[in-house]
């Protein structure tokens, strides 16, 4: 609700004042904030200039670490174990094991949100947003579940992953990459390629590409130009809007953009960590040279912890661990905040926030609802990040590996239940819960459960809460097709 404004009428006749109450014309309603959402993929904690890399991963990350300085860097930004789960948590504020997106999806099953799901875009969307993606999707490969049906009013991106830009190449005998061979290695025939869409909310989503290494290149070019141009257009129709940047760097194969390539001459993967600077550093300046900077929400995180793979794994910085675990170099991953004049700059916290949490908080922010049809596992963090209050409004949370529940978080303690430290290690159950000290023990080394066992306390009242929550609402299985109905009444659908 828009405030009152007073005015004070003067009598000549008498020193007293009369305060009559007027609502304000349209023109002096209070304009929503626009928001900017930067995600990276698989950028590890330790890439980061402002986060101990930077020149000691071979290029420097000027631009993202001014906007650092300019807003509030947190510490203990936690993350899914994998993309899939981490942007489902980001646009429902659900954990993922919740909507059936718990894990990457594979082959020849429903993947993604179902349309039941809601999501940011949706909700900000109803309070009159422009919304806009360019990037990743992964929620989703069939065209009923792209973006464009799930709240954005325009996409360019692809519907799964990066790494299938490597399948037209698994022939190619020019490279120094074995060849698999013509008679056995991908045909199209047999599996399509992933495609680069373009698409409008309301018409059919449309393929401009077929995703191969070259295209790869250029995405964070293609994605930083209609992003840029996004922001433009909003700014100057004085509409508010949400931007949501998904890049592709630095998710393997982690290849620059040939104007980037050999730039630092240290190697692709420092190319890229520049490219991605530049690329957050366009997005900044056009929305600087549009002048809307003040009114302007920013974000930049990362989605995941680092790469796992040979040749492009990344840096996990001081901790252990890759995604694809509930290691902490898999859960905590870069986040930064600005706003100017109301996010305090230069601010650190070592608080803990969810990647769940930003869709409750984005919602404040922009004056919508968040549903009460279903459990919402994201809090509001907004007094937080302005400074409002020096503690989170969260203390843990339940560490999720695909469908395993694998380690619970709460305050600065980590109780695994299952031990697996790298995405190809064997995940082991514990005979008995292994308790650590994330402040003294950052690599998780050393098990203190026979003098902390009390730990396990508020450990097991977060996994209580969360079975409890299940029993109520029992989760989305994976694969669910669409039109999905929630089994307890009154649970159906109403889009915003």
């Amino acid at each position: 609700m828009p405030k009152s404004k007073t005015i004070w009428f003067g009598s000549l006749a008498s020193i007293a004042a009369v305060a009559i109450t007027i609502a304000p014309t349209a023109a002096q309603q209070p304009r929503n904030p626009n928001i900017v959402v930067m995600l990276a993929d698989n950028l590890g904690y330790g890439e980061l200039g402002v986060y101990g890399g930077g020149i000691l991963r071979g290029a420097p990350t000027p631009r993202i670490d001014a906007l650092a300085s300019e807003g509030t860097r947190l510490l203990n930004f936690n993350v899914e174990a994998q993309c899939t789960p981490s942007r489902s948590a980001l646009l429902t504020g659900r954990f993922a094991i919740r909507s059936g997106t718990y894990e990457v999806p594979v082959g020849g099953i429903p993947d993604g949100l179902t349309q039941w799901e809601i999501t940011t875009a949706e909700l900000l969307s109803g309070r009159g947003y422009a919304t806009g993606m360019w990037g990743k999707w992964h929620l989703g490969s069939a065209e009923d579940r792209m973006p464009t049906n799930q709240g954005f009013d325009e996409w360019y991106g692809i519907p799964r992953t990066y790494d299938e830009a490597m399948w037209p190449s698994l022939d190619e005998t020019k490279s120094m990459w074995p060849s698999v061979g013509n008679r056995q290695g991908w045909n199209a025939t047999v599996v399509h390629p992933e495609h680069i869409y373009e698409a409008r909310k309301g018409d059919k989503p449309r393929q401009v590409a077929v995703l191969d290494v070259d295209h790869r290149r250029t995405m964070d070019a293609e994605i930083t130009s209609r992003a840029v141009e996004f922001i433009k257009r909003n700014a100057n129709s004085g509409k508010p809007f949400y931007a949501y940047v998904p890049f592709a760097h630095v998710h393997m194969p982690t290849l620059p953009n040939l104007e980037f390539a050999g730039r630092t001459g240290n190697g692709d993967w420092a190319d890229c960590l520049a490219e991605l600077d530049y690329r957050t550093g366009q997005i900044l300046d056009a929305i600087k040279q549009a002048g809307i900077e003040n009114d302007t929400l920013v974000i930049f995180a990362s989605d995941n912890g680092p790469e796992a793979t040979n040749p492009w794994e990344g840096d996990n910085g001081p901790w252990r661990g890759t995604y694809f675990t509930a290691m902490e170099g898999s859960l905590r991953a870069p986040f930064i905040i600005r706003w100017p004049g109301k996010v305090p700059a230069g601010r650190i916290s070592n608080e803990i926030v969810h990647i769940v949490d930003l869709f409750t908080t984005l919602a404040r922010v922009g004056g919508a609802e968040v549903p009460t049809d279903r459990p919402i596992d994201g809090v509001d963090q907004l007094d937080f990040f302005l400074g409002k209050q020096e503690t989170s409004n969260r203390e843990g949370f339940p560490a999720y590996v695909a469908d395993r529940l694998s380690a619970v978080k709460w305050r600065n303690w980590k109780v695994h239940l299952i031990w697996q430290e790298t995405m190809y290690a064997t995940p082991q159950k514990l005979p008995l819960p292994r308790i650590i000290n994330l402040l003294t023990d950052r690599k998780e080394e050393r098990d203190v459960a026979a003098q902390n066992s009390w730990v396990a306390d508020p450990a097991v009242r977060i996994i209580g809460e969360l079975e409890a929550s299940f029993k109520r609402y029992p989760p989305i299985k994976l694969g669910t097709p669409d039109p999905y109905t929630p089994p307890e009444p009154g649970l159906m659908r109403t889009r915003p």
